[in-house]
């Protein structure tokens, strides 16, 4: 079966000329968001809500914002009658010099943008509708918790533990895999992120005044998946500089650096680790 590939390549010839274009989205003030307050208390998990559960919620939520952003590169524009992100603009699905693959029949395969986000954004909902992987109504529905986000009030569910006899999410049904799953799912995600900026920053986001609602929706993202250790460090190098902006603006709270574990000081088991890339 077909499905995203987690390696990357770096490509010369993927975008012209891109060491001498000017990544503005990596100046400070280009990156206002459209909102203010504190990204953690959408973020942590309230102690009445089981861990698992509470991660199928972030996976629902961050999907929803990120289509939000997908569709405006999606709309056709009426002179063309392509969209903006199309075979022609856009050969790769790249985030500057790199360039990301599909697995098709076990091999790494290159294919235009349009085609992967298709493909990821069918992955992800097959992912999130699978009733093995979100064995529950409100997640499939994409329903919010009628709990309070309070980050002191932050749930205690355990990690995975090395003897895999534990995990996030068993207690309310979920597989052993599904930490894992929802890494994939979020590593994904934060590709289709890096190529919205890196490919389509300027044109639409920027020329139609949505680009602070992209910062928006991408710190959320970021803060997630950091508080929770859902991408891989080393994934999210095409979008460091702007990372490291809200880090310094706490934007990026320094709780959501630390991670979700770091205040499970009971817990005896140790707390995941990050995707490799």
């Amino acid at each position: 079966m077909n499905s995203p590939s987690i390696s990357s390549t770096f490509s010369v010839d993927s975008i012209t000329n891109d060491n001498d274009s000017i990544k503005y989205f990596f100046q400070e003030k280009y990156a206002p968001l459209n909102v203010k307050g504190n990204f953690l208390t959408l973020c942590a998990c309230p102690k009445n809500v089981e861990l698992g559960e509470w991660l199928a919620h972030q996976i629902v939520e961050q999907n929803r914002l990120l289509h939000g952003m997908l569709q405006v590169i999606q709309e056709i524009n009426g002179l063309t009658g392509f969209p903006i992100c199309n075979e022609s603009t856009c050969p790769t699905m790249s985030a500057g010099r790199l360039t990301y693959t599909w697995l098709v029949d076990g091999r790494a395969a290159r294919i235009s943008a349009p085609k992967f986000i298709n493909r990821v954004e069918k992955w992800i909902v097959s992912k999130i509708h699978d009733p093995v992987m979100f064995p529950t109504e409100s997640a499939a529905a994409g329903t919010t918790p009628l709990v309070s986000s309070d980050p002191s009030s932050t749930s205690s569910s355990s990690p995975t533990n090395a003897s895999g006899q534990d995990w996030i999410g068993k207690s309310s049904g979920f597989p052993p895999t599904f930490y894992k799953d929802c890494q994939g799912i979020m590593t994904q995600m934060f590709r289709c992120y890096a190529h919205l900026y890196h490919g389509h920053w300027e044109n639409p986001f920027f020329h139609i005044n949505k680009h602070e609602v992209l910062n928006m929706c991408f710190v959320h993202f970021v803060t997630v998946a950091k508080y929770y250790k859902l991408v891989a460090d080393k994934e999210m190098e095409p979008m460091q500089p702007l990372i490291d902006i809200y880090i310094k603006q706490e934007k990026i709270p320094p709780e959501a650096l630390a991670g979700h574990w770091a205040q499970q000081t009971s817990s005896s088991m140790p707390a995941p680790t990050a995707p490799s890339s």
